[in-house]
This record gives structure tokens, C-alpha cells and sequence, in this order.
């Protein structure tokens, strides 16, 4: 959706402001004073030009400001939780995987909420200083760092996912312009694409699960005798996600 955010306000009242200055400067009498309507001619055709120029300036900024998408932040770039939205956002208008990113923006939504609520439940339950709210605030943040890699290998997908370079792939193959053959090759890396982006997205679902099931088990510790949290299952499940990613990174 295209909203004027605060960056680009100050850029296009700055454009406005600039445009009206110069026309002030070259057409007020008492400074450069060229004149519009006088008896030169060469001074009018010079003042309807600059006039002409300025609004063409205008317009072409105000568009590349209000309606020109950005371009998309670099992934080493993005840090923040508003980071990783904004790249997403840039992605929306994939034909093929509309509805993959909206569920992507709704799981960065999710996390932000689960992560509170934990936190919350956590404080209620146990002080910050005992050894359960350390190793549970622990697995949270370190399951947290999981699920926004994953994101991160999304949007390196997404950079390079090029749809208009699959499109019309049944055409192709109707026209006999290009082999059966590469007709099929295009097919799988098209495929191996769609399921690489969908594998993340289904990976963070899954995170989602777990972050809900360990939450459930924190509320129930008061009626289950676990000595050790490490020995909840929730908390088995989540630290073997954690490994595993871990030994796949090596």
C-alpha cells in the first residue's frame, strides 16, 4: 500500500520549496529580473522555458517520490523488525506468490505478539534472575534469531526470483519456439524456486507452533513437576530446531 511516509515528505516539500525559490530569484525584478510578457522577446521565450522546466521537474519528482516503488533494501542491510516488513512489502506485487508474502507479513505480525506474550508470562511465573527465566528467555530469543534468518533466506530468494522470466511458460511450449527439453528445465527451476521461498515460509509456521506450544507448557508448570526446564518437551523440540540449524549452517 502507498503511503507517504516521513522520509519522503521532507524530500517533496524540499523539491517545492527549491523549484519556487529558483522562479522567485530569476523572475522578480529586483534580482536577475528576467521578465515574462516584456518587450524583449528572448527574456519571455527564457521565463515560459524555465516555467515550463520547473513544472516538468515537479512532476517527475512528485512521481518518483509518491508513486515510484524504492528499491528494495539490501538484505545485509536490514536489522530491524520494520526492516524485514518493508522488504517484504517490496515483494507484494509477485503475481505467484501474493498470497505467500501476505502470510509472511502477517508471521513477522505473529512473532512480534508471541514474543510479548511470553515475556509477560515469564515475568508473572518466575524473577529475571532465577536460572528457569534465563534458559527459557534464552531458547526464545535464540528460536527468534531462527525465524528471521529464515526470513532472511526468503527475501535473498525474492531478490532474485525473476516471475516475468516464467510467465507464459504453456505459450512457449504451444508456439514450439523453444524445446520440449528446456520448456521442462524452465518448469523445475521455476518449481525448485516456489518451494525454496514456501520452505522458509512453512519453516517460521512451524516456529509459530512451537513458540505456542512452549507457551502453553509455561502456563501449565504450575500443576506439572518438571525438575529441569531443558526436560520439557517443548523445549527438547525447539532446542533440536536450534541444533539443526545449526549443523546445516557449517
Amino acid at each position: 500500500m502507498w503511503h507517504l511516509n516521513n522520509s519522503k515528505l521532507p524530500k517533496l516539500l524540499g523539491l517545492i520549496v527549491g523549484i519556487v525559490l529558483l522562479n522567485v530569484i530569476i523572475l522578480s525584478p529586483g534580482l536577475i529580473g528576467l521578465r515574462i510578457g516584456g518587450d524583449s522577446v528572448l527574456q519571455t521565450a527564457l521565463g515560459v522555458t524555465l516555467l515550463v522546466i520547473s513544472f516538468l521537474v515537479l512532476l517527475n519528482g512528485s512521481y518518483s517520490l509518491l508513486f515510484k516503488p524504492p528499491a528494495p533494501t539490501p538484505v545485509k542491510d536490514i536489522i530491524i523488525h520494520e526492516d524485514y516488513i518493508e522488504a517484504l512489502y517490496h515483494y507484494r506485487g509477485i503475481t505467484p506468490l501474493k498470497s505467500d508474502i501476505v502470510l509472511s507479513l502477517d508471521q513477522l505480525e505473529r512473532i512480534e505478539k508471541k514474543k510479548g506474550t511470553l515475556m509477560e508470562v515469564l515475568g508473572q511465573r518466575f524473577d529475571s534472575t532465577e536460572l528457569s527465566y534465563k534458559k527459557f528467555n534464552s531458547v526464545i530469543n535464540e528460536v527468534e534469531k531462527l525465524f528471521y534468518l529464515n526470513v532472511r533466506g526468503l527475501l535473498n530468494k525474492l531478490s532474485v526470483f525473476d516471475a516475468s522470466e516464467f510467465s507464459g511458460l504453456a505459450n512457449q511450449q504451444a508456439s514450439g519456439r523453444f524445446s520440449n527439453r528446456l520448456i521442462q528445465e524452465k518448469k523445475l527451476l521455476y518449481d525448485e524456486y516456489i518451494a525454496s521461498i514456501r520452505g522458509y515460509i512453512g519453516a517460521n509456521e512451524e516456529i509459530l507452533l512451537k513458540l505456542d506450544k512452549l507457551l502453553l507448557e509455561i502456563t501449565q508448570l504450575g500443576s506439572t513437576d518438571y525438575k529441569d526446564v531443558e526436560e520439557m518437551p517443548c523445549m527438547k523440540e525447539i532446542d533440536a530446531l536450534i541444533n539443526q540449524t545449526k549443523f546445516y549452517k557449517q
